[in-house]
């Protein structure tokens, strides 16, 4: 599914860190108190063993239609980001734009996430390496060595998960060296914030 590169990268953003950090009056439809985001999809990503492209150029259109996109709010709630991902990733995918949401999807729909992960009612702590241990004992054939959690401000920020073409799980050593180095991280509720 896709060729010009070696693997993907899933990124899973923890949509309270982004709301806290980015949108605390609720403007967005992610953080607008509409609906509880945890875990929203930032993006499926092409990658080379080092390095990876971005903005290649492609026969699709750069403006995702609006009937593609909005089919992907509950694990995409902005038309923005959507448009982005598009343009920067999904265009080196070798994919046309439905058929690179269609993996984005699958993607998404491969990755079981822990309760202890998903379920943040309140706030909390947790290392990157039990998050990482966590994910893999969820998931059958990934690793930790395939997973990367980042942070900022020792707050969750991301979690990535690589993939190979065909969305198998695979090891990866520069995201996971990428990876955050906190000894424990806050994971903010997933309410508005």
């Amino acid at each position: 599914m896709g060729s010009g590169f070696d693997f993907y990268v899933l990124s899973l953003s923890w949509s309270p860190t982004w709301c806290t950090e980015n949108d605390r009056a609720g403007k967005t439809a992610q953080c607008n108190g509409d609906r509880t985001y945890g875990f929203i999809v930032h993006g499926l990503w092409p990658q080379n063993e080092r390095g990876f492209p971005s903005f290649c150029p492609s026969r699709d259109s750069d403006r995702v239609p609006d009937a593609l996109g909005r089919g992907l709010f509950d694990i995409i709630p902005s038309m923005g980001l959507i448009g982005h991902q598009w343009r920067k990733h999904g265009t080196c995918s070798g994919l046309d734009q439905r058929g690179y949401f269609s993996v984005l999807r699958a993607a998404r729909d491969r990755v079981r996430i822990p309760a202890s992960i998903e379920t943040a009612d309140a706030r909390r702590r947790m290392s990157p390496a039990a998050i990482e241990t966590a994910l893999a004992d969820a998931n059958p054939g990934l690793t930790p060595q395939g997973v990367a959690v980042t942070c900022g401000d020792d707050k969750l920020d991301e979690i990535r998960i690589c993939f190979t073409r065909d969305l198998a799980f695979r090891a990866c050593s520069e995201v996971d060296r990428g990876g955050c180095r906190a000894r424990d991280l806050t994971i903010p509720a997933a309410t508005r914030p």
